[in-house]
């Protein structure tokens, strides 16, 4: 048996797995297929809220509204991850609000605007100089 063969074997094991876990624990599919779709769609969710949460840690470091685009992440995350849920609680806290529970609009936009122009900026001195 070849290593290529090998894997395939690994891949075809892991995606059974994957299936059987969706039609015991998930959200009950009726078929296979629907179960498949699911999973898909569990990754694809999966892999955007680890890049948004990846682009937040990079905007606490560099000027941007990091801890917004954190708990966006992590609120993605959390329909699948369940630590998620316990990080998003966390960060939520460090975000500042306004009397009513919300992100302050100042907070927010100052931050957008501040993260485009430093965006931009490095575009142009990396690549249009």
């Amino acid at each position: 048996m070849s290593d290529h063969e090998h894997s395939d074997d690994v891949i075809e094991e892991l995606e059974d797995a994957l299936i059987a876990t969706e039609l015991e624990i998930g959200r009950r599919e009726e078929s296979r297929a629907e179960a498949e779709r699911h999973v898909v769609l569990r990754v694809v969710r999966v892999g955007i809220g680890i890049t948004v949460c990846l682009a937040g840690v990079f905007l606490i470091v560099f000027p941007g509204p990091g801890m917004v685009v954190l708990a966006a992440g992590l609120a993605i995350l959390s329909r699948d991850v369940p630590f998620a849920r316990r990080l998003l609680v966390n960060v939520r806290a460090r975000i500042p609000e306004n009397e009513r529970g919300e992100i302050s609009r100042p907070i927010l936009i100052g931050g957008l605007l501040l993260s485009t122009l430093t965006v931009g900026f490095s575009l142009w001195w990396w690549l249009l100089r």
